[in-house]
């Protein structure tokens, strides 16, 4: 029984990688090298903060800060502000787990956004203060507004194509914990 669960969290944590990486992977290809003047959705965010919202287990912090701290470095931005950000906001948010799971969607979606619109302005405060080269501010702008927009959509994708849902009532993980 006990290696049943743990098969399936490493099966969890595998598709959350390679999920990861694909998307990481994905945006480093340059299908068009003119200028934007909108932005996409943060999809990587957004994949992380509905896997570890709806299943912490699957998206531990290790391999979060992992994740994160390559993007950092595969896409040239400040080496480890992203990733602590993203770090800091998913153990808030895997700290409300139970509570989350207990609450309507919409305030769970909230609650993320709340996360996103904080971790963008202090990356932009943050960015400012060292006097580093950053986007426009209406691109990162955009790019909140349509990662938060967007996360419904990663739910569902979640829910009905990877089978991430919200635990149901008295499960447990490998150690007995409730989730």
């Amino acid at each position: 029984m006990a290696d049943a669960s743990s098969s399936k969290v490493w099966i969890g944590r595998s598709v959350f990688v390679i999920l990861t990486v694909g998307i990481i992977f994905a945006q480093i290809l340059p299908l068009d090298t003119r200028p934007t003047v909108w932005a996409p959705p943060d999809w990587l965010l957004a994949v992380t903060l509905v896997w570890v919202a709806r299943r912490p287990d699957f998206a531990p912090v290790w391999i979060v800060a992992a994740i994160f701290l390559l993007a950092d470095l595969l896409f040239q931005r400040p080496p480890g502000l992203w990733a602590a950000m993203v770090v800091i906001l998913t153990e808030m948010l895997r700290a409300r787990t139970a509570s989350i799971h207990e609450m309507p969607f919409a305030m769970a979606w909230g609650w993320m956004a709340m996360g996103v619109v904080a971790i963008t302005i202090i990356n932009r405060v943050v960015q400012t203060v060292v006097m580093s080269v950053q986007a426009p501010l209406a691109l990162s702008l955009i790019q909140m507004v349509m990662t938060i927009i967007f996360i419904p959509l990663v739910v569902l994708i979640a829910q009905f194509i990877f089978g991430i849902g919200r635990p149901t009532l008295g499960q447990v993980d490998s150690r007995g914990q409730r989730l």
